[in-house]
């Protein structure tokens, strides 16, 4: 792996568990300082983590860690946080829109109370994160904003199941395209998203959505932020990445590490929002 965070400092929204906790461990690795700012204060009932046990595992990593209890739909919580962070590591590196709220439900069976809930963590959340981090990335030497969000593929297939955690999703990365235009050459502003399903609690919300099989350990996605991140802010920006892509593109080309033991064939359990491989490659055939 090229470069380093060392010195870094990353604001994680939602990062006490899953594949945002797993990306700060790979920073803390380098020696980071890594602000958490979720609402897991105290353990939740189903799901492992909170921003205290994240703080434990990030310093036991190497890092720095600040833990804040912050609600990403509210601005004055976001404001605080921001501002914390600046008073105790300095400035901000990296902001890092990790959080999500997840219902895989019809539009007949989705409350409006539940669609707004995914559009304020979501959208709204990684505009308002992004948009109070903005002026101190401003100040950093490679700035960067990384939303853990899909490429925009506009079709019908990623919609109809569950329009309003599609559009939610897809409305982080609009943030991404915009923020990236805007401030070309001066902060980058990139997403990324996985290839297959990844093997983290959160998967509970999608077995009824997704053909589940062997899945990828968050190390993939952990791995691939790094690279992202560590690159040069005022070339690499506007990208929807996918995680094997990255990695193959530097070179990484052995993917089975982040395999189950003795599981070869991956691409079984695809994750929303993008291509199988067997279809990049009938894609390819086609082409020629």
């Amino acid at each position: 792996m090229r470069g380093t965070l060392a010195g870094k400092t990353i604001f994680i929204s939602g990062g006490s568990r899953g594949i945002g906790l797993t990306i700060a461990l790979r920073a803390a690795r380098d020696g980071s300082n890594i602000e958490i700012a979720a609402k897991t204060a105290k353990p939740h009932p189903s799901l492992p983590g909170t921003i205290y046990t994240a703080t434990t595992r990030i310093e036991d990593a190497g890092g720095h860690a600040l833990p804040l209890l912050c609600d990403i739909r509210e601005e004055a919580q976001v404001d605080a946080a921001v501002v914390a962070t600046v008073d105790r590591f300095g400035g901000i590196d990296v902001c890092l829109n990790n959080a999500s709220a997840v219902r895989l439900t019809p539009i007949l069976d989705t409350p409006v109370k539940r669609y707004d809930l995914i559009h304020g963590v979501n959208a709204r959340g990684t505009f308002l994160v992004t948009q109070k981090c903005l002026p101190h990335l401003l100040k950093s030497d490679n700035p960067h904003v990384l939303a853990i969000s899909p490429p925009l593929q506009m079709e019908e297939r990623w919609f109809a199941p569950h329009v309003a955690y599609s559009m939610g999703k897809y409305g982080m990365s609009l943030v991404i395209l915009g923020v990236a235009g805007e401030f070309r050459g001066r902060v980058a502003a990139n997403a990324l998203w996985p290839r297959t399903a990844i093997d983290t609690a959160a998967m509970a919300e999608f077995k009824s959505h997704i053909d589940i099989g062997p899945l990828r350990s968050p190390e993939i996605m952990a791995d691939a932020a790094h690279l992202v991140l560590t690159s040069d802010a005022k070339t690499v920006t506007g990208n929807f990445f996918v995680d094997d892509e990255v990695l193959l593109a530097n070179g990484v080309t052995d993917l089975t590490f982040y395999n189950p033991p003795g599981v070869a064939d991956i691409d079984v359990t695809r994750d929303l929002f993008v291509s199988s491989l067997r279809e990049l490659a009938e894609g390819a055939r086609g082409m020629k």
